[in-house]
């Protein structure tokens, strides 16, 4: 009986695929890449066009043997390593290696499911040289600039750290902020908070409000000063503490005892769209923010629930969801929150960046029919299920109706005692303008009795 070879990455991924190939099929893991380039020395050939040297290191021969037995009992191979470029490599690299004399095709999937299992069988293709030659030169330039960085990193700092074309502009950018924030210099500023309506007021809901205007002149938050610790705009007044603690008491320090008076309220409609699904750096973003796991331990339970069917693949930079995806997501968004949280039209998104993949699609959950988290919590526990409900949402999100609503700004006045105008001036007592050492100096005027909150 004619039978297939399917090599995978993982036993993870092949016990995954297995369930949904019949016994025409033998699915074997290769457990990574099987070659690399010779650890010994630069392994880069400079003078022959930069040609590398592979060898297969010595914790890979029995599963190349493995390999080879396998092959030797079936009539066709598939190389079904992931749809990346180290993925399309690593296939190039078995086909060297196994040098396989029987039909060879190249199936790729996003997801694992039946139906993308199935679809990528039927439209299998040869491998991407194309794909195979960027990731090789991305090893190349890992070699080339990784050794000469990762020995100085061993001198200066400690012994086994790796360098290549991302730690060395990366330690760049490190050196770059740490430079600016020695050469930055702090200033400190003080701001006056009320409470409205004043607390023990019959119980009625309250607000804080800050303080932002003197007479004609904002009140300075942070965003108002350089880096130089100088004021950046003339129409602006830096509060010290004796001057806030001045205008508290001109107030009588209370706003129950100030007269405060509405000046204005001004209402505006807002709207909010959903972002888009996750990309696997806003993956790694949000999984820090919100479940406090490292770009590391995301990365590692999404390519556990990527193996065993539970999203899709998770190394893309693309945000495009297939016609498939938003079907699911459009049914699940009606099935669960109703029509009035569906758009009429499906949201596509598209990334502006020129190099971005759009042949690859988001992160998001496996499938034509979404499970949510409620449903797979007899399956998923832990870091897992915490994940899952994370891009769950985010997709699902992705594809509803905008977020409406009104924001209401309310600006509220009141006179200042004439005898605390004085303690409130900020700096020499000159006229706004350039100082002898270039900063910006401010004094309120006086002749303005009116604060805003």
């Amino acid at each position: 009986m004619p039978t297939s070879l399917v090599i995978v990455e993982s036993p993870t991924k092949a016990r995954s695929i297995g369930r949904f190939l019949g016994d025409d099929f033998v699915v074997e893991a290769s457990i990574g890449a099987i070659r690399d380039l010779d650890p010994k020395g630069l392994a880069v050939d400079i003078d022959a066009d930069f040609k590398p040297s592979y060898v297969v290191p010595p914790n890979k021969k029995d599963v190349v043997k493995r390999l080879r037995d396998a092959l030797a009992q079936a009539d066709q191979l598939y190389l079904a390593t992931d749809e990346d470029r180290e993925g399309e490599a690593i296939a190039w690299h078995l086909t060297e290696v196994l040098k396989p004399k029987v039909p060879m095709r190249r199936m790729v999937f996003h997801e694992i499911t039946r139906q993308a299992i199935e679809q990528a069988v039927e439209q299998s293709r040869d491998i991407d040289q194309g794909l195979v030659e960027a990731q090789e030169a991305r090893r190349i330039v890992d070699r080339l600039f990784g050794y000469p960085v990762s020995e100085v990193l061993w001198r200066k700092i400690s012994t086994g750290l790796s360098a290549g074309r991302v730690q060395s502009p990366a330690v760049r950018l490190v050196v770059e902020r740490e430079r600016e924030r020695m050469a930055f210099l702090a200033a400190g500023y003080w701001g006056v908070q009320a409470t409205f309506p004043p607390p023990g007021n019959n119980g009625d809901p309250s607000f804080v409000a800050g303080l932002v205007r003197l007479g004609e002149s904002r009140v300075a938050t942070g965003k108002d000063f350089d880096a130089r610790g100088h004021l950046s705009r003339q129409d602006t007044v830096a509060l010290d503490e004796a001057s806030a603690g001045a205008l508290v008491a001109g107030l009588g320090g209370s706003p129950a005892t100030a007269p405060f008076a509405v000046a204005g309220v001004e209402e505006k409609p807002y709207r909010s769209s959903p972002k888009p699904p996750f990309i696997t750096s806003t993956m790694q973003q949000e999984g820090g923010r919100k479940l406090r796991m490292t770009s590391r331990e995301v990365m590692r339970t999404a390519q556990g629930l990527y193996e065993r069917g539970y999203i899709t693949y998770m190394r893309t930079d693309s945000t495009t969801l297939s016609d498939e995806a938003i079907a699911a997501a459009r049914a699940q968004i009606s099935e669960l929150y109703g029509p009035s949280f569906l758009p009429g039209q499906p949201r596509v998104y598209r990334k502006k960046v020129k190099n971005a993949q759009e042949a690859h699609e988001a992160i998001r959950p496996a499938g034509d029919r979404w499970r949510t988290p409620d449903q797979l919590k007899r399956e998923l526990s832990g870091a897992d299920l915490r994940l899952y409900e994370l891009i769950w949402k985010r997709t699902v999100a992705s594809q509803m109706a905008d977020a409406t609503g009104q924001s209401v700004s309310v600006r509220i006045e009141a006179p200042l005692a004439v005898a605390a105008l004085a303690a409130t001036a900020v700096g020499p007592a000159v006229a706004a303008g350039a100082a002898a050492d270039g900063s910006v100096v401010t004094q309120w005027n006086a002749s303005g009795r009116t604060i805003t909150f």
